[in-house]
């Protein structure tokens, strides 16, 4: 098997805060394979963001990476200086779609200055050769006229136009992998489709792999080749997206699609709270909210089981071991 643009292993991050340490990642594993977008969904709280911060290595102070690895094309971001990353990763090999376009701008600078700047840095030609490459990249995402577009001010965009600058300037340095952040949350429901059709259509051309950060499951099916779901900093269900959306194993995933508006009848949750990274319960994190809880469920932590369609799942369900005989 070839090797994967990136592979999370056993990753384990705490924070440590007023009331001591929380562990917002405790447990979290996937693969992304070259040209393929990656889906990670979750609720709030699930540790999506960290997840994010810890793959482009800018985690909080009082941060601390507990064990696994971080595996960007053989090499361990975990193992980088903040200087080797800034020079051989951020920007260059590894780029970022912030969730907010309306933030994510300098609104004292003109958009070609701040894009520019990103090519300067990490590509190599002259501000001609930049200006130029960047003017086709905005073709591309389909903004009104390009080459004027550089001269303006963040201001002078709607929301939707900002998203597309922001894709434009992920792929300015032709990186290998984009971590998106959410980024059709803040657009009305028809330029979001508009953007999901754009972001295909670029991974489809370009070879590059992207990182789909969401919390929506229509955009999942919409976009993503594959798919990881976690659930209070552990990833308990991971495989094509597909096969996960239409049969779903773990009954946290099987709960997240009951929620969505497509497949129930009326305003539906899931009782209860993601536990506190503070308090996390010894075993299942899912077991004080899961309809499916066996009794050894609350103490007994699952285990990564490999299932049909190379699907893997956290869950006692799963376990070889029977689950009316675990104590």
């Amino acid at each position: 098997m070839a090797m994967p643009v990136l592979e999370v292993e056993a990753l384990r991050v705490a924070i440590r805060g007023d009331e001591g340490m929380a562990r917002i990642l405790d447990h979290i594993a996937f693969r992304l394979e070259t040209g393929r977008i990656l889906g990670v969904v979750g609720e709030s709280g699930c540790g999506k963001s960290t997840l994010i911060r810890t793959i482009l290595g800018i985690l909080p102070r009082g941060a601390q990476v507990g064990g696994g690895r971080v595996m960007f094309e053989g090499e361990d971001l975990l193992a980088f200086s903040e200087a080797e990353l800034n020079r051989q990763v951020r920007g260059s090999r590894i780029s970022f779609i912030p969730q907010d376009p309306y933030l994510a701008l300098n609104p004292v600078f003109t958009v070609g200055a701040q894009l520019l700047e990103t090519m300067r840095r990490h590509r190599h030609g002259t501000r001609q050769d930049h200006r130029a490459e960047l003017v086709r990249l905005l073709r591309r995402v389909q903004l009104p006229d390009a080459e004027a577009a550089l001269d303006r001010y963040p201001h002078q965009f709607s929301g939707g136009q900002r998203q597309r600058l922001l894709i434009a300037a992920a792929l300015a340095c032709a990186p290998r992998l984009v971590v998106a952040d959410e980024p059709t949350t803040a657009l009305d429901v028809t330029t979001q489709q508009q953007i999901l059709l754009l972001l295909r259509e670029l991974v489809e051309e370009t070879g590059v792999s992207m990182l789909f950060v969401t919390h929506d499951l229509g955009v999942v099916a919409e976009l993503c080749d594959d798919l990881c779901v976690i659930y209070a900093g552990q990833s308990v269900e991971t495989g094509l997206a597909r096969a996960v959306l239409g049969s779903p194993m773990h009954p946290y995933t099987r709960a997240l699609l009951a929620c969505h508006p497509d497949r129930s009848e009326g305003f539906v949750g899931i009782p209860g709270a993601v536990p506190s990274p503070l308090r996390a319960p010894p075993g299942c994190r899912f077991a004080p909210r899961c309809p499916e809880a066996r009794q050894g469920c609350p103490a007994r932590a699952p285990q990564p089981r490999a299932a049909a369609s190379g699907r893997a799942v956290d869950c006692i369900l799963y376990d070889p071991v029977p689950v009316e005989a675990v104590s």
